[in-house]
This record gives C-alpha cells, sequence and structure tokens, in this order.
C-alpha cells in the first residue's frame, strides 16, 4: 500500500469560494457539499474526504 501523498488541488481567484466535492471528482465519489475555510497559508482539507485544496500564489481568499 502506497503512502505517498497525493497532490493538493491548486485553485485560483476565479474558483473561490472553493467547496468540496469540486467540479472535476466523479459523482461517484461524492459528500454533502461543503465550503472550505483557508488557513493563512492558502490550504484547506475538506472534513469529509480529506482532499486538500491550495490556493495559487497571489490568491486572496479574504472576506469580503
Amino acid at each position: 500500500m502506497s503512502t505517498t501523498p497525493t497532490a493538493a488541488v491548486e485553485l485560483d481567484g476565479k474558483d473561490l469560494p472553493a467547496y468540496c466535492p469540486n467540479p472535476a471528482m466523479p459523482l461517484w465519489s461524492g459528500h454533502p457539499k461543503v465550503f472550505l475555510d483557508f488557513d493563512h497559508h492558502g490550504q484547506a482539507k475538506c472534513p469529509y474526504c480529506g482532499t486538500v485544496y491550495q490556493l495559487k500564489p497571489g490568491v486572496s481568499a479574504g472576506h469580503h
């Protein structure tokens, strides 16, 4: 069994607000839609499936 971590899903400003499951995920792997809260490093992790999301450099998820 491999324990290699999977790469984070990289997001741009046009992808915000971000949620999981994301549109690229197959329907069979779906779970309830959850909006993601990014930390000060621009990273968020889905509480259901563990998918990690990372904002591209220069992108801010700040509140308006």
